[in-house]
């Protein structure tokens, strides 16, 4: 059995979690921008976000070199999240909420528990800061992964998606 560290994400992990980002998202749908551009542009964003500590990005990793994560071992899985701080309420409402996103596992590692054991440590981690509700936009692949693990369909959000064509 493959055995896999999950460590936190750090800013020198940025270029390795823009092509994971690239090859999950491309595999979804065809990609419509310069491969070489999103990397620069992905690799830029994701460095500043995981030093400013605006995002959270936790990495899991295969070490078949032997000499211990992060010397040498593969990143094979990412998970981002985000937390969206409400205005305060004077009625106890929930003021923080978090946005879940990026969550890859590569295909040759999908389906042994992986997935299930990197959603933990991001749910744990949003739980230890008091967040209230976790939301994210699933694929159709990703459904029971996300219900196994507690989530279902929001009620009370609404949304507005701008159109590509420009119009609503």
């Amino acid at each position: 059995m493959k055995s896999f560290q999950i460590r936190e994400a750090r800013a020198e992990d940025a270029p390795v979690l823009a092509k994971l980002r690239y090859s999950f998202r491309a595999e979804l749908k065809a990609a419509t921008e310069d491969e070489a551009a999103f990397l620069d542009r992905c690799t830029k964003w994701m460095a500043m976000r995981l030093v400013d500590g605006s995002w959270k990005c936790w990495v899991a990793e295969l070490d078949e070199s032997g000499r211990g994560a992060g010397r040498g071992a593969t990143v094979v899985a990412c998970v981002w999240v985000e937390v969206v701080e409400k205005m305060p309420n004077p009625n106890g409402d929930p003021e923080y909420h978090a946005y879940l996103t990026s969550f890859a596992v590569i295909p040759e590692h999908r389906g042994a528990g992986l997935g299930s054991r990197m959603l933990r440590t991001a749910v744990e981690w949003c739980e230890s800061r008091g967040v209230d509700s976790i939301f994210l936009w699933p694929s159709e692949k990703s459904r029971p992964l996300y219900a196994r693990n507690g989530f279902g369909v929001a009620v009370g959000m609404m949304e507005r998606v701008r159109s590509r064509r420009g119009d609503i």
